[in-house]
């Protein structure tokens, strides 16, 4: 009985340091030599999607971007910089200038 391959799980690293397209793809080359990576980076949104078992540490694939000369990391979970009441204004003064523009 053979064992059954790892879930894989798509992991997303801020890029920063890229100067052009084949910065991007210096980095997608270096990451897609790691066993089990499957990865593509995008120039224009300095970020790179990286497919790997769900037991990878991402901490291996930000030190092979920082070995290729650029800073990676996990992207930050931004707050909401609008607090809900501001938002719900704003929703309002849509909706009325709708019915009187």
């Amino acid at each position: 009985m053979t064992a059954s391959p790892a879930a894989m799980s798509p992991i997303e690293l801020e890029i920063t340091g890229m100067t052009c397209a084949s910065c991007a793809t210096r980095i997608e080359k270096k990451l897609n030599k790691l066993d089990r990576v499957t990865a593509s980076v995008n120039y224009a949104t300095e970020k790179a999607t990286v497919t790997v078992p769900s037991d990878y540490d991402p901490q291996t694939l930000i030190g092979e971007v920082e070995k290729t000369g650029y800073t990676a990391s996990l992207p930050q979970h931004h707050q909401n910089p609008m607090p809900e009441h501001a938002i719900e204004t704003a929703t309002e003064n849509a909706w009325a200038c709708g019915r009187y523009c």
